[in-house]
């Protein structure tokens, strides 16, 4: 099978947002006991939250690696090929390994379905996890495991972690996760097992409150980021740098919220015993692509997916904090199933020019819909990201034009600003 074959197998098995969809760990653990549970015997760091999940793992993960540690990295979304979720020391895997994990996973499960072990073929999100324990197995020394959706009834949560972070919690897939803090925290919370440690980053106190009963419940010892300061803080519209526990930190994630996933990496690495020093190198060295990132110069591109009001909130305050006095266009597209009204109230006022779009995905919301929502004196209409980028070129050279509102926007959008690192793969984002 060809890895182009192989993705679009993927997309046919549909994923946990389709209508439908089974939530549960049954067929995920019946799946690796048929793998022969590749996920045991291995170190994991499992992370959970709304926003800075994906952020903190990739800080975790590259200080690990400063450490001497071979570091295995499995995240979600990707932007632009499925390879980018399984990676190995800062790599993402081959496009040949990933189809001979595909189709070993795969082979395992049409078995499976044939001797009735197995209810329905694997989700694309559950085949591919299981495609990353495999990867994982003896090659490397530790893993960072993003959640993909939840935590509880997350294809992730058939691990024991020897530590688990949850970042901050907000309101996001409510259809799922239910629609207060305290219902969403709960299945954040999901992923605590008993006496394993867990960081547990700033938090609104409802959703800390759940998190804190439950790790009392289950005897975890609790390490706070609310217990923790850092010093001497310098912001620049391109990263930060401050001190904590007698360390300086360079962070070249742009963004206030950035500190706060700093500091929650920071916590997680020294609970695994790596010196704060490995912790400041590899923090130094980690990228995370999509998130404030700069892909084009006069006009500023940068590309940001807030695509709920939490990362709303976390673009506008970058925006006042270092472009206030920048003429800041926006180019937006959003999922049908997203809080579309909430995130443009946080972000439209702040922009002089709105190009509304859609990115080539089957939930994107048409841009007439979103431009019926706002009344923004400047808001036009764009088909496609190709065309909205054509506009966006229109920007006077000291503008900054921010791509935003949902990561198929941003992923779509990379591809065709940043083909260089584009594989050719197709540019649809599977949560």
């Amino acid at each position: 099978m060809s890895y182009p074959d192989s993705v679009r197998y993927l997309y046919s098995l549909g994923n946990e947002l389709k209508a439908g969809a089974k939530l549960g760990l049954e067929r995920m653990q019946a799946l690796l006991n048929g793998l022969g549970n590749p996920e045991q015997a291995q170190r994991f760091i499992h992370v959970a939250g709304t926003n800075g999940k994906g952020s903190t793992c990739a800080m975790i993960a590259s200080a690990l690696k400063s450490a001497g540690l071979r570091t295995g990295l499995y995240t979600s979304p990707h932007l632009a090929t499925p390879t980018e979720r399984i990676q190995i020391d800062g790599y993402p895997i081959s496009e040949s390994k990933f189809v001979e994990l595909f189709e070993i996973v795969h082979r395992r499960a049409e078995a499976m379905l044939d001797a009735g072990e197995l209810d329905a073929h694997p989700s694309y999100f559950e085949t591919v996890t299981a495609m990353a324990f495999l990867a994982f197995q003896d090659q490397t020394d530790a893993v960072v495991l993003e959640v993909g959706l939840g935590g509880r009834l997350d294809a992730t949560n058939v691990v024991t972690p020897s530590l688990c972070v949850i970042t901050p919690v907000d309101y996001d897939h409510e259809v799922f996760l239910g629609n207060t803090l305290v219902s969403i925290a709960s299945e954040k919370a999901g992923i605590l097992k008993p006496g394993i440690p867990v960081v547990v980053g700033r938090q609104h106190p409802a959703a800390e409150q759940v998190i804190l009963l439950r790790a009392a419940e289950l005897g975890c010892k609790v390490v706070s980021a609310q217990d923790h300061k850092i010093r001497d803080l310098s912001l620049s519209p391109y990263g930060s740098s401050f001190c904590f526990d007698g360390n300086r930190f360079d962070c070249p994630l742009p963004g206030r919220h950035q500190t706060d996933n700093a500091l929650n990496a920071i916590l997680a690495c020294r609970e695994f015993d790596i010196s704060l020093g490995a912790v400041a190198a590899g923090l130094a060295r980690t990228r995370w692509p999509g998130r404030l990132e700069f892909v084009s110069r006069r006009p500023d591109f940068v590309l940001d997916g807030a695509h709920n009001p939490s990362g709303a909130r976390a673009l506008a305050s970058y925006i006042r904090e270092f472009h206030k006095d920048r003429p800041v266009w926006l180019v937006y597209g959003a999922m049908r199933d997203k809080a579309i009204e909430e995130v443009a109230s946080q972000l439209f006022p702040l922009s002089s020019k709105v190009i509304v779009t859609a990115p080539n995905f089957p939930r994107a919301l048409r841009p007439e819909a979103i431009l019926g929502m706002t009344d923004h004196p400047n808001a036009i209409t764009a088909a496609t990201i190709e065309e909205a980028i054509e506009l966006a070129w229109q920007a006077p050279g000291d503008a900054i034009v921010f791509f935003t509102g949902s990561l198929f926007v941003v992923g779509e959008a990379r591809a065709l600003l940043k083909p260089a690192e584009s594989n050719g793969a197709p540019h649809t984002i599977v949560p």
